[in-house]
């Protein structure tokens, strides 16, 4: 009797598997079809072998952290490549219409791999918008209409040569020249001259958005709520955002900029962490002071802990000397460490890029090297304590392979409300941290051994950050806040990320997408029920 029903569950398992891979066939079908008949051609169909190893290349060229090679993970059903307005809506309505979610890329540099791998069960498409990278600047109003597929340093290339001799421009937007200007922007995007001038996402003052049923909408046809939830509510959540409009700052002919290592004992490193909290969020707005904390970091000649700072100014060198003589003597910068140069070369000069780069060198979008990664990250709101530093840099020193990024706030993150977009972290935040663990070593066993530290790590950093929630910041994802539930159990992550503001965004995305199109495994859910959203569409107008 039990042999008889054994032998039936089996069968009908077998059944289930075939039938299942006959629909995900036909579905494959049924998108290539559609991609075809809307005049997309550039894509790739893993089950249907349509154009296979095009498809596993494209797919890899933007996956930025090794992490996710691993075969583990799904791979997406199709990668599709729009190069244009039409040809990306097409792309949408299609995947929708075959019953495939979609992921968007822009540069693929989500932390967990969100725009291009996922660890649920259900087929998904990557959307690259690798051929949307066009950059339109407008040095008479000194802004700049930019698809969403462009790079941080295509655009600050095209930003630099459009610029006038006597009035040179930049953005302010992060210092890694690969990272797809798209998802930056959609996260808030928190660079070098954010003391100065805020986020990337504060300077957007239009957009153009395909919603998750087709209509093509800029800031006037898609309403106030939309246009706030874009700009820092975190990428593929809302629509695709095809372009956006944004509003450029000059900079000065001249800055001053320097790389400067300094090793020591670990309560030499920890005093300088300690000094430098006191000092860099509180320097005057035109400066900016980071520090890397680490065992071998690679600025380092010796073995062992050091720190490197890495400093921005929008003046002289001597004037920068000057103030960090008065206000930071524990660093004891010299003259011939600081250097000055244009502002699109400090870019190159903090870009990472190999020795001898050139400000050409920012049109390449391949990140040449790729290591595997795991990051987190830290708000912190009151200063923390010598004692509590030389506990950390006592415990960062037993692993290597990890440091930190420290990123001062204040100046101008200071004067804007923490609602005016959905990036929070303004007003009394003296700084964020990012932890890192950094390998190249490709072993499940050593993996494993380096998620487990770092999770230990940021459970002993708990009390001396943010709480209530602790905070932490949506372009530094990190899935082990949670996953994706309902709205309620989102809240949980949502919070962490945007505070005050994800109920907000959870109503905007219930009006925008109620049906979760766009989605992942930390986009905003939304409600159980719709309210419904209106918006114009306007494709003939947006030919960019």
């Amino acid at each position: 009797m039990n042999s008889n029903i054994d032998a039936v569950t089996v069968l009908l398992l077998l059944f289930l598997l075939h039938l299942g891979g006959f629909t995900r066939h036909a579905a494959s079908e049924d998108l290539a079809s559609c991609l075809k008949t809307s005049g997309v051609h550039n894509f790739s169909i893993a089950s249907l072998a349509e154009n296979f190893p095009v498809n596993d290349h494209i797919l890899k060229f933007s996956i930025q952290n090794r992490r996710f090679f691993r075969s583990s993970l799904l791979s997406p059903a199709a990668v599709i490549l729009p190069h244009d307005l039409h040809s990306l809506r097409s792309s949408i309505l299609c995947c929708r219409g075959s019953s495939f979610a979609i992921r968007l890329r822009s540069g693929g540099h989500s932390y967990e791999g969100l725009s291009y791998a996922s660890s649920g069960d259900g087929p998904f498409a990557v959307v690259d918008l690798m051929n949307l990278h066009r950059i339109d600047v407008n040095t008479t109003d000194r802004t700049a209409w930019l698809q969403s597929g462009a790079t941080l340093g295509q655009l600050y290339h095209a930003i630099s040569t459009a610029s006038e001799e006597n009035r040179p421009l930049g953005f302010s937007a992060g210092s890694c020249p690969t990272v797809g200007s798209g998802g930056h922007i959609a996260g808030g995007g928190f660079g070098l001259l954010s003391r100065m001038h805020g986020l990337a996402a504060d300077h957007v003052v239009d957009a153009v958005i395909v919603t998750p049923d087709g209509r093509v909408l800029d800031r006037g046809g898609m309403g106030e709520d939309l246009f706030w939830a874009i700009r820092g509510g975190g990428g593929g959540t809302w629509g695709a955002v095809y372009a956006w409009k944004v509003r450029l700052q000059t900079v000065p002919h001249r800055v001053a900029a320097f790389i400067v290592n300094r090793s020591g004992s670990n309560r030499h490193i920890a005093e300088l962490i300690e000094a430098w909290q006191w000092v860099a969020p509180d320097l005057p707005d035109e400066f900016y002071l980071s520090c890397f904390v680490g065992g071998s970091l690679p600025e380092s000649v010796r073995t062992g802990m050091s720190a490197t700072f890495k400093g921005l100014y929008l003046g002289s060198s001597e004037e920068a000397r000057s103030i960090l003589s008065d206000q930071f003597p524990g660093l004891k910068l010299r003259e011939e460490e600081v250097k000055e140069m244009s502002w699109i070369e400090s870019i190159v000069f903090f870009s990472g890029m190999k020795k001898g780069s050139t400000v050409h060198d920012l049109l390449d979008r391949k990140l040449h090297v790729k290591t595997f990664f795991k990051a987190k990250s830290d708000y912190v709101r009151a200063r923390i304590s010598l004692p509590d530093l030389i506990r950390a840099v006592d415990l960062l020193s037993t692993e290597p392979k990890a440091y930190l990024i420290i990123d001062p706030y204040g100046g101008a993150m200071n004067r804007r409300r923490a609602d005016e977009i959905p990036f929070p972290h303004r007003s009394g935040t003296l700084y964020g941290i990012q932890h890192l663990i950094e390998w190249m070593d490709d072993d499940d066993e050593g993996i494993e051994g380096y998620m487990q530290w770092i999770r230990e790590w940021y459970e002993f950093m708990g009390p001396l950050v943010s709480s209530g929630p602790r905070a932490a910041y949506v372009n530094y994802m990190d899935l082990d806040l949670g996953r994706n539930g309902d709205a309620v159990e989102a809240k949980v992550w949502g919070e962490k990320y945007f505070l005050g503001n994800y109920e907000r965004l959870v109503q905007v995305k219930t009006a925008v997408d109620p049906n979760n199109v766009f989605r992942h495994e930390q986009s905003i859910p939304p409600l159980a029920t719709s309210v419904g959203f209106a918006g114009c569409s306007k494709l003939n107008n947006f030919l960019f």
